[in-house]
């Protein structure tokens, strides 16, 4: 009895031990499969890439051979001359910019160097006025007055106050004197005579004598 029961025993054991080594086989066998799968599924992607590649680069050297090359050059030289065009323009513009800052502006009739003209009077100030029609109801006035305090601001609002408008008013002083230039308009009808104006003219300065 004792024996039969180690003959079972071992033959179990034995078959245990054959269907292990069945098993670790058929592990192998599947894993070899996996990676042969694998491999396959690799190298057709590969090939389906490079068979889009292949396929892109055919199209692009059609459509390259498709493009006429002249119109391509008489495009570029269209655009050059564009551009040429629009330096050139620019750089006249530029020119003409410069011309006109640099002008000079050449002096006004009957202008003179003040300083000289006043130098020559020493202490002795006469007042006078001088008066040149330019065009209009517009005359070119030049007057000289004695300097003193607040006279000149004097001046100016009694002419403001008769309505005379002056423009272009230069203002210089030297040995004390005012030596003034400027043109005047928005006179009357009895005032536009150069005469009468000069005499309307001394009676607003004799005016502003007083300080």
């Amino acid at each position: 009895m004792g024996q039969v029961y180690e003959d079972r025993l071992y033959v179990s054991l034995d078959e245990l031990g054959f269907d292990a080594e069945n098993a670790t086989n058929r592990g192998k066998m599947r894993r070899n499969n996996y990676d042969y799968d694998t491999k396959v599924f690799k190298s057709k992607n590969l090939e389906t890439e490079r068979k889009r590649r292949e396929k892109l680069s055919s199209r692009l050297l059609m459509l390259r051979s498709l493009m006429n090359k002249a119109t391509i050059v008489e495009d570029a030289i269209t655009y050059i001359n564009m551009l040429q065009d629009k330096v050139q323009s620019l750089t006249q513009e530029l020119q003409e910019m410069e011309a006109t800052s640099e002008e000079i502006t050449e002096p006004k009739r009957d202008e003179f160097n003040a300083s000289e003209e006043m130098k020559k009077w020493g202490t002795l100030i006469q007042e006078e006025v001088q008066v040149t029609k330019i065009g209009g109801n517009k005359m070119w006035v030049k007057m000289i007055i004695e300097k003193k305090r607040g006279r000149f601001k004097k001046l100016m609002e009694t002419m403001n106050t008769s309505g005379i408008e002056l423009i272009d008013t230069n203002v210089t002083t030297i040995n004390g004197a005012f030596l003034i230039t400027t043109c005047m308009q928005g006179l009357d009808e009895k005032t536009r005579e150069v005469q009468q104006t000069e005499e309307l003219l001394l009676d607003i300065i004799s005016g502003t004598q007083s300080n």
